[in-house]
């Protein structure tokens, strides 16, 4: 199967667990095991991983691939993303306010009164809770807080995802002076 043209991210693999060749897998979905109806994950580089065993482990699923049958072999997929193309994830099963964070990636950043503040580039989990990730014209990249104090609407079709410039930490609160 070809590498997807239209990549999503689902999982990160983590350590490998025991010595058969499965690997833990922090995964993007609701439940870990929904990872297991894909049925072919790939990597960044494109290599095609067919999972042949998934079993849940705490809040992670565990995975055995194809082909990777020892911990050598296991240890070699640590830190490497998993992916299944866009068309594949189930658009028919999501309510009215459900989306899929890659749907989120491109939209315009705006506040109540029509200020751009860029576009989302990412969306990131580094523990602290899910961070926006935005691309202003010109600079650095910024985050905000991916919160309901934050994010007041996001509005798919339109193409934006209106903000609290305030609660995103984008200004400075004129009190505190």
């Amino acid at each position: 199967m070809a590498k997807p043209e239209n990549p999503v991210l689902m999982g990160t693999v983590g350590a490998p667990q025991g010595l058969r060749g499965e690997v833990r897998v922090r995964t993007f979905t609701d439940e870990p095991m929904a990872l297991g109806a894909y049925h072919r994950l790939f990597t960044e580089n494109g290599r095609d991983l067919e999972i042949l065993e998934i079993r849940p482990l705490k809040a992670m699923a565990v995975i055995r691939f194809l082909g990777v049958n020892d911990r050598e072999a296991a240890e070699a997929l640590r830190g490497q993303d998993l992916y299944v193309d866009r068309a594949s994830l189930p658009d028919g099963d999501l309510d009215e306010d459900e989306f899929f964070y890659a749907d989120l990636e491109g939209l315009e950043v705006v506040d109540g009164e029509g200020r751009v503040y860029g576009a989302v580039c990412g969306i990131h989990d580094f523990g602290g809770g899910d961070l926006l990730e935005i691309q202003p014209d010109g600079r650095r990249t910024l985050f905000i807080p991916f919160s309901e104090t934050a994010v007041l609407e996001i509005d798919l079709e339109g193409g934006r995802l209106f903000v609290d410039p305030l609660a995103a930490g984008l200004v400075d609160d004129d009190r505190d002076a």
